[in-house]
Formats: structure tokens, sequence, C-alpha cells
């Protein structure tokens, strides 16, 4: 038996609601989560087989922004080290900061699980009808309905 679309990027909150059978202020219980994580899997991309290596790495140059991003990471790189020369400190420091930062942060996300506010979900762990609270600035961890 073949699943017929959800759209929901085109249908009401309630209606959203009611196909998911979800309360918007309760969220889903975790008996609930997890039968549909068995169902559904892991909120994760599927990863591509077949290609070697060396193919997927050119791949990522064969686009016009990451052109413009490489010349631009050039240019950074040459300013940096020319400032270094000039102060006679490393103008990397910054950019290694950002680096490890950005590992460091996780995707995550708020979610209502069984009445509550979970502030910390991993994003892999959420799972269709999930209520998910966002906020500016906040990066939307799956595809999703979103309602103001």
């Amino acid at each position: 038996m073949e699943e017929k679309p959800f759209r929901a990027w085109s249908w009401s909150v309630d209606h959203c609601l009611k196909e998911y059978l979800v309360k918007l202020e309760k969220g889903l219980s975790t008996y609930e989560v997890e039968k549909r994580r068995e169902r559904y899997g892991l909120n994760e991309l599927e990863k591509e087989k077949g290609k070697p290596l060396w193919r997927l790495v050119l791949e990522q140059f064969d686009d016009m922004l990451v052109k413009i991003l490489l010349g631009a990471a050039f240019i950074s790189f040459v300013l940096a080290y020319l400032h270094q020369d000039e102060t006679g400190e490393s103008g990397f420091e910054a950019y290694k900061a950002l680096e490890v930062l950005k590992e460091m942060q996780g995707e995550s996300a708020k979610v209502f699980r069984d009445g509550y506010l979970v502030p910390d979900l991993p994003a892999r762990e959420l799972v269709p009808g999930d209520i998910v609270e966002l906020q500016v600035g906040d990066r939307v961890p799956a595809d999703m309905r979103v309602a103001a």
C-alpha cells in the first residue's frame, strides 16, 4: 500500500494537527514518538552510494556560488597573511575559534513532548508530527509546516 504524499505546507495548522493526531499544546507522547521513529526512521538525509570520493570532492566546486566563496576565502587568506606580517600576530586564530564553535554547536530543536518543552532535542530525533518552537535566529531543524 503506497502512502499518499502529505503536503503540510499547503494545509491549515488545524488540518496538519488532525492529520498527525497531535495536540498543539501537548506535542507527541513518548510512545507515539517511538512508533513514528520505527515507521519513518531518524530525521537524517540518506547518504549517496556508489560515487568515489574524488568525484564527490570535484562536484563541490561545480557551482558558481562555491567558486565565489573560494575566491573570497583566498582573498581573506592573503589579507590575513599580510596582516600577520605587519603586526606579528596571527590573523587566523579567529577563524580557528569560529570553526571550533561551529563543530561544538549541534543541530538541535525546542520540541513539545508529553506536554513539556524539551529545550535541546537533537534534530535527528524529530519525527513527523512534532511541534517545534522556533525563534528569530534559530535554524529550522527539519522539513516542517511553519505557522505564526
